[in-house]
């Protein structure tokens, strides 16, 4: 991985590499020795002394390729490492000599010490995943695009940013042969392949993480925590950083993966200190890693149930855990989601046509079919900024005349600027139109009440403002007429007797709210991560009013 941009952060130096050897083991190296194998889990740094490790993809395969070459002064490894995921390449000696192999928590204690070597490991692993996202195999789905649970499984991995191929039924002439060579038939799929031959015939998004990871719901901490976080958008993924790097014991808890809405942007460009902008995958990845270097427990999938108070603890309860979270806090940053058109036939092609996000997974579907927008905030502009660089053409609709009422100037400017996107004012979709669940046209009506007019559309992409999700919260909150959460002064009432609420205290005691799901917020991932860090203070206050040291 040295020829790659991520050779700029993986060399030591010889006094950093002088102090580590103080906390690792050396080993003598053999040519044909595998220091790392794909698909296996491993808890060790190995830093290269002398000689050479090779990283390979598929090693000992037929298709075995070279990705990189570590040499004296590197260091192996990439994010996983951390997250406790399988290793995705196998590192395998070239050339004869010596390693240090560093076990992971003596790492972890001496980045946090020396913050000057985490920052060269972190920014390190976080580029090479980068690379291997674009570089490597990884797991491979098998599945019709016409598949919700294909659909499904290709959010999963793509939210949780692991190294994946997708191979369509439709449009891949070796499918049915791979297919047949492994005893599946087409109406079994889609499945999950693995190189080490690992088969998973349509598995669950619990089933693929007890496999590749991220963190599977059964691997929570069965502790008492300080703080139980629902949700891993930027709010959420902001409190676990500053909540564990302060001390506090802190689970995140999410139904899908790490970014919320924010993770389905495909990119950023007006979040500070990212001038080139950043997807927003890229920074949730980036946020869990902090959080996890902290001491943070990541979770997903783990879909939030249910709350209540017993015992004086928050018992957060878990879709597929039989035992509850608890925790003397919690955070609740379950954001919202899109709402749906209401039209007839929706239903019929949701999954399979009709998307709610426009990340990479659906760019895939649109390659050389005519695409709708329907929205006029950021969200729909950055989706028609992202998708027009993949689709045949793609058109907005917008219920109003002005594109600029609801949507940043950048955004605008650029939509406007390309020939490719057409915009279609005061309009709104009235009709879909398709077959076994493939779209094939959009109709669209002007407003008000005027002309309809049929559109070629292979695709829908819906942005048209937001739902809560509060409903696992079963009236244990205050909500707003909207079903957000209230809090601080709007929730109108006090809480443990004459005291008011904190500013992002809920009804309930102890139970905080931040970002999207928050009556009140500026839904912006800046104010989000804002939240989540006031957050915290608020969490350190309530533990000091019920006499808790953190941790204890």
């Amino acid at each position: 991985m040295d020829s790659s941009a991520a050779g700029a952060f993986s060399r030591l130096n010889r006094d950093q590499i002088e102090t580590l050897s103080g906390y690792g083991e050396r080993r003598r190296t053999r040519e044909g020795d595998v220091l790392v194998r794909e698909g296996q889990r491993h808890r060790d740094l190995f830093v290269v002394l002398s000689g050479a490790v090779a990283v390979t993809e598929g090693h000992g395969t037929a298709e075995e390729r070279l990705i990189g070459v570590h040499g004296p002064g590197s260091f192996l490894d990439e994010v996983g490492l951390l997250t406790g995921q399988p290793s995705f390449v196998s590192a395998v000696v070239r050339e004869p000599g010596e390693v240090l192999a560093l076990p992971l928590p003596a790492m972890l204690d001496f980045v946090a010490r020396d913050p000057r070597l985490g920052d060269v490991v972190l920014r390190a692993f976080l580029c090479r995943r980068e690379q291997l996202l674009g570089s490597v195999a990884g797991i491979r789905i098998v599945g019709s695009r016409f598949s919700p649970d294909t659909r499904r499984l290709r959010e999963f991995v793509a939210r949780n940013r692991i190294p994946h191929t997708w191979t369509d039924l439709e449009e891949d002439a070796g499918a049915e042969r791979l297919l047949r060579r492994m005893g599946v038939g087409p109406e079994q799929t889609p499945v999950v392949i693995w190189r080490d031959g690992r088969v998973l015939h349509n598995p669950t998004n619990a089933e693929l993480a007890r496999l590749i990871g991220p963190g599977a719901v059964d691997e929570l901490p069965g502790s008492i925590v300080d703080v139980a976080i629902a949700g891993a958008g930027p709010g959420g993924l902001a409190a676990a950083v500053y909540g564990a790097s302060e001390g506090l014991d802190v689970v995140v808890l999410d139904a899908v993966g790490a970014g919320g809405q924010a993770g389905q942007s495909s990119r950023i460009e007006n979040y500070l200190g990212f001038p080139a902008g950043i997807s927003g995958a890229e920074l949730a990845d980036r946020a869990v890693v902090q959080a996890e270097k902290f001491g943070a427990a990541v979770a997903a999938p783990a879909a939030v149930v249910g709350l209540e108070r017993r015992d004086g603890y928050h018992l957060v309860r878990v879709d597929g855990r039989a035992e509850e979270v608890r925790a003397r806090t919690v955070v609740v940053a379950t954001g919202a989601r899109y709402r749906r058109l209401d039209v007839p036939r929706l239903a019929e092609f949701e999954g399979t046509s009709v998307y709610y996000a426009a990340t990479v997974v659906e760019a895939n579907f649109c390659a050389r079919q005519p695409v709708v927008v329907v929205g006029g905030g950021n969200s729909a502009g950055q989706a028609v900024v992202y998708l027009v660089q993949h689709a045949a053409s793609v058109r907005l609709v917008i219920r109003h005349a002005d594109l600029r009422r609801d949507m940043s100037r950048y955004l605008v400017d650029q939509i406007e600027r390309d020939e490719r996107v057409e915009v279609l004012r005061d309009s709104q979709v009235c009709g879909l139109a398709g077959v076994d669940g493939r779209l094939e046209s959009v109709v669209v009506e002007r407003l008000p009440g005027g002309d309809r007019r049929s559109l070629d559309a292979g695709l829908l992409f819906v942005f048209i403002g937001a739902q809560p999700c509060t409903d696992w919260l079963g009236g244990r909150v205050a909500l707003d007429e909207r079903g957000y959460v209230r809090t601080g002064p709007a929730v109108g009432a006090a809480v443990d007797g004459d005291r008011r609420p904190d500013l992002l205290e809920t009804s309930a005691p102890g139970v905080f709210a931040v970002g999207d799901v928050r009556s009140g917020s500026t839904k912006r991932v800046a104010s989000a991560v804002g939240e989540g860090a006031m957050a915290i203070r608020l969490v350190h206050q309530h533990l000091a009013r019920i006499g808790r040291e953190p941790g204890t």
